[in-house]
């Protein structure tokens, strides 16, 4: 059997390089054109997902459960785009470290998991990190935490973190207790979100610009729905094998590959601190896996 955390280590490295190719692309288009058209490309990679599931064995309340969930994960979606958009990667993404602590809990309380002193503290040193790559040169110690307040950017990552917290639980719930395939869960997952994205466009001015971006850089989106098809599957994969909390934790390592590649591209600030904290957060991750 594959390794829960290979499969999260593989879905952490594609996820990297689909947050760096996502930003390129969005120094260009509008978040919600580029999430529609994204939408409307995942589904169609998805479509052979459709022919290997046996429809005899879904239940109604899993594929409800799963709608409701893509809803939710494509706001979130949305919402890390929009913050990918207005903020520097290293800026935006590290937030999102911090949902397995969240998550933690939150598979605690609904789902009956639990974790070691060790992966707790494999937790701690992820948000530790987390804050080390947040801080600048000079700051005072208080300083990113009124920043996330100030910045606008940063309401669309937090709104994107407290929606995925929910999300990550419903994954577990929706492949353990629902019993949902994997086949399926990808595929009506996909074909949810490409409804929900073209509708939603639809009632918008961004409708008129769909063409226009179609046609710059339907490419570029095509590539990152490539990528974001296989993190997808894998992290999917993880956390059908091994605790929530814990697939999310490894898949994280996605947010300091995709600072570091991602900031030497963009030219942005202080990569040597996140190094270092990368090293810590490094560290987390082999306290989760062997804890």
């Amino acid at each position: 059997m594959i390794n829960w955390y290979f499969l999260a280590l593989i879905s952490a490295l594609f996820s990297a390089t689909a947050a760096i190719t996502q930003k390129k692309v969005l120094f260009k288009e509008k978040a919600l054109t580029f999430t529609t058209i994204l939408a409307a490309f995942n589904l169609i990679i998805a479509i052979p997902f459709f022919f290997f599931v046996d429809f005899s064995t879904l239940s109604l309340s899993g594929i409800f459960i799963l709608f409701i969930k893509t809803l939710l994960s494509g706001t979130s979606f949305l919402l890390v785009m929009l913050g990918i958009k207005n903020l520097e990667l290293s800026r935006a993404l590290p937030l999102l470290v911090l949902t397995p602590g969240l998550v933690a809990i939150s598979a605690f309380i609904f789902l009956g998991e639990s974790l070691s002193k060790i992966e707790i503290l494999g937790i701690i040193f992820l948000m530790g990190g987390t804050y080390l790559l947040s801080l600048k040169n000079k700051q005072k110690i208080k300083t990113p935490f009124k920043e996330v307040i100030k910045a606008k950017g940063h309401y669309y990552v937090i709104g994107a973190l407290a929606i995925f917290t929910i999300t990550s639980v419903l994954d577990k719930a929706i492949l353990s207790n629902f019993k949902v395939p994997i086949n399926a869960f990808i595929g009506f997952e996909h074909l949810f979100l490409a409804i929900i994205f073209i509708t939603v466009i639809m009632f918008t001015q961004e409708s008129k610009k769909i063409k226009a971006s179609f046609k710059t850089s339907w490419k570029w989106i095509l590539l990152v729905a490539f990528i974001t098809m296989t993190y997808r599957y894998t992290y999917t994969y993880s956390v059908k094998l091994a605790p929530v909390a814990l697939a999310l934790s490894l898949k994280r390592i996605s947010v300091f590959l995709a600072v570091l590649i991602g900031g030497k591209l963009f030219k942005e600030h202080n990569l040597s601190r996140k190094i270092i904290s990368t090293i810590l957060l490094l560290i987390g991750a082999i306290l989760i896996i062997n804890g």
